[in-house]
């Protein structure tokens, strides 16, 4: 990635970021590039809010984990 556009992309970080923090959103900034980074591979990105959503509920027991892990990659199309 060149200079140019790796300043682009962190502008773009920047105010994507503001964006959340307006919006309360409560999401970190790393946890925000992720999700864009997740969303430019094509994944679904109301399919990626309902993850976001769930894992902000109680975490899943260690038993159910499989279980959840396999509702995720539905809900992403994996």
């Amino acid at each position: 990635m060149d200079q140019e556009a790796a300043r682009t992309a962190r502008e773009s970080l920047d105010l994507t970021f503001h964006m959340s923090n307006v919006l309360d959103s409560g999401i970190d900034r790393h946890t925000l590039s992720v999700l864009i980074a997740l969303c430019d591979m094509g994944v679904n990105p109301e399919a990626l809010a309902a993850v976001v959503k769930e894992l902000r509920r109680e975490p899943p027991s260690s038993e159910t984990n499989l279980t959840w892990m396999a509702s995720c990659d539905r809900w992403l199309g994996v």
